[in-house]
């Protein structure tokens, strides 16, 4: 007969395993923006999210026993959501700055790039860095690094919800030039989402960084975000998954 010890020291066990099932099992709210062509983006047609970084947290957790479930953050808000738990992990084209450092945990680098500058179809003046723009009015997404560099260098800058507002700008001439992440731009460009505007083809870029995937500060399942990413890289999905989304190789 078993003693009320032995009763106890069962179901203190039983409780372990349970706790330990349900976060192998758990799902986890993702936050990335709809906008964010290739890296994330609303898909209209199934009106899901997608993207490189959606479908890379996605295999992460298939490797590492979790489930996600993204959801759609504009990009001014993903870390207030995470700090304030509306989302516990955010997959978005994302710097990981020091400033962002001092707020959140960010993985190990994803994808690195800078900045790119659109003008309008037909724009002539040989802009080649910041330094050649001062007094351009410009646009930059609220809530990305790159506001504070263009104003520094004595850009008047306009700050918009979303990059394609910006293309969109750029495009009736309203502003001179539109600043995004090159990739995303690049991508939308070739695709024919944004019209009438161009990369500069041989803008050097001033904000260069990674991307990379953020959680709160101390919270344990970074270990198992940074060992999917791993395993990925190691056998050859990453690798895949960028060439899927055409996203060249990565600026260290």
């Amino acid at each position: 007969m078993f003693s009320r010890r032995h009763l106890w020291g069962a179901a203190a066990a039983l409780g372990l395993v349970s706790r330990q099932a349900f976060a192998q099992g758990q799902t986890l709210r993702v936050g990335s923006t709809p906008t964010g062509i290739p890296f994330t983006f609303l898909d209209t047609r199934t009106n899901a999210l997608t993207g490189f970084m959606v479908e890379l947290i996605v295999e992460i957790g298939r490797r590492q026993g979790f489930a996600v479930e993204a959801q759609a953050t504009p990009f001014a808000a993903l870390v207030a959501s995470l700090t304030s738990n509306r989302i516990d992990i955010i997959s978005a084209a994302m710097l990981a700055t020091p400033a962002r450092r001092e707020q959140i945990d960010f993985s190990d680098p994803v994808y690195g790039y800078g900045e790119g500058a659109a003008i309008r179809e037909g724009e002539t003046r040989p802009w080649r860095s910041l330094a050649d723009m001062r007094g351009v009015t410009a646009g930059a997404q609220l809530g990305t690094i790159y506001v504070e560099p263009l104003r520094a260098a004595g850009l008047e800058v306009r700050t918009y919800d979303s990059v394609a507002d910006i293309m969109r700008d750029v495009s009736l001439g309203r502003i001179q030039a539109g600043f995004g992440d090159a990739p995303i731009v690049s991508y939308q460009i070739a695709q024919g989402t944004f019209r009438g505007v161009r990369l500069i083809p041989d803008y050097r870029p001033t904000v260069v960084g990674s991307i990379a995937i953020g959680t709160r500060k101390g919270d344990p399942v970074m270990a198992r975000i940074n060992a999917g990413l791993a395993s990925m890289k190691a056998d050859g999905a990453f690798s895949a998954l960028l060439a899927k989304w055409n996203l060249p190789a990565s600026v260290d």
